[in-house]
């Protein structure tokens, strides 16, 4: 049996195509799909932060899963060249501290 060729890839941006700055990533997932809603945070007071979402994107599980992969490649290449990304500590909720 002889492999299938590779399909040609094609990228283009379409109209509706943007780029943003995002420091801010909220995840739902259900049986069907995840929601990645993208968005900046900034600090209003000492006490008090405000999210202000710009986009979301639905994907399906398997297509999370991919980009799970791909980012981990990607975060592992990074600390690699520039080293370890430390995190903020995450108390018991998901949130930051």
């Amino acid at each position: 049996m002889h492999p299938l060729p590779q399909p040609r890839i094609e990228v283009s941006n379409g109209p509706f195509y943007r780029e943003n700055y995002a420091n801010s990533v909220q995840v739902r997932a259900s049986l069907w799909d995840f929601f990645l809603s993208f968005g900046l945070i900034s600090q209003t007071a000492p006490d008090a932060v405000q999210i202000s979402n710009f986009q979301g994107v639905y994907l399906s599980p398997q297509q999370a899963k991919a980009l799970l992969n791909v980012l981990q490649q990607h975060v592992s290449q990074y600390e690699t060249a520039f080293g370890e990304l430390k995190l903020e500590q995450q108390a018991p909720g998901g949130t930051v501290q």
